[in-house]
């Protein structure tokens, strides 16, 4: 089932073609990987899936419906959920109240409502299953600010769960974490795309990338030059020279 459906999609900023004319879907229970060099345009991707850019042309469907100059908290509640490159918790709240405002948020959009509202029963047996599900429960009365960075991810996962989404937008998921704690968000990335959840990625770690995603989508200077199975990708000739082989040359 096609989640999501981004069609023709640019981006100009001052002149600057951030993106230009990129085409791709995202399906259920599917993971689609975004690569390229830095600057190809993948941040300014998602910003304009999430609501924060808009783009100067073309058009993104999610689940059939138009979604363009929708704004950000709209298109979460209609099931687009998001994690970020730099993390950004509530630092000074713990970590079940982190995930409780979040869970609140679908309905109140006053941080300090949302929690409140959401101190009921109901709420935090869906937060502590959410925490369980990320192997947060353990750290439920932690102040997140005081997190290792590995279970920080965990919880900008956690909180886009608590959104309830259909499509989840990874943003550098692995970034700064050692092998073994990498290799354990895998499993927790593999998890929710077999509970459903649709997952688009972007990543710098090609193990990782090569690993987790059915299909990739590689971007240079905002221009798609490539989409397949990870097969094809690490032998496209076109990716080798913009992405592969920089990466090797600065080994």
């Amino acid at each position: 089932m096609t989640l999501l459906q981004v069609i023709s999609l640019s981006k100009d900023f001052a002149g600057l073609h951030a993106l230009e004319s990129v085409s791709f879907s995202a399906e259920r229970g599917k993971i689609l990987g975004i690569i390229g060099p830095n600057g190809a345009g993948k941040t300014t991707l998602f910003n304009i899936i999430s609501g924060i850019y808009l783009p100067t042309a073309g058009e993104i469907l999610f689940q059939g419906k138009k979604i363009l100059r929708m704004k950000a908290h709209r298109i979460s509640h209609l099931g687009i959920g998001r994690t970020f490159q730099i993390v950004r918790p509530l630092n000074n709240l713990d970590v079940e109240t982190n995930v409780l405002v979040a869970y609140g948020h679908r309905i109140y959009p006053s941080l300090w409502k949302s929690v409140r509202a959401c101190r009921q029963r109901e709420a935090l047996q869906e937060v502590r299953g959410i925490m369980e599900r990320t192997g947060l429960k353990a750290y439920s009365g932690t102040l997140a600010g005081n997190l290792p960075l590995g279970f920080k991810k965990r919880l900008e996962i956690a909180r886009a769960l608590a959104l309830q989404p259909k499509l989840l937008l990874l943003d550098e998921p692995s970034g700064g974490l050692r092998y073994e704690e990498s290799f354990q968000l895998m499993e927790l990335i593999r998890m929710l795309r077999d509970q459903g959840i649709g997952i688009l990625l972007i990543e710098h770690n090609m193990q990782v990338v090569m690993d987790l995603c059915e299909r990739i989508v590689v971007l240079d200077h905002g221009i798609k030059i490539a989409e397949g199975v990870p097969e094809e990708i690490r032998s496209n000739p076109q990716v080798i020279e913009a992405y592969l082989g920089r990466e090797t040359q600065h080994a």
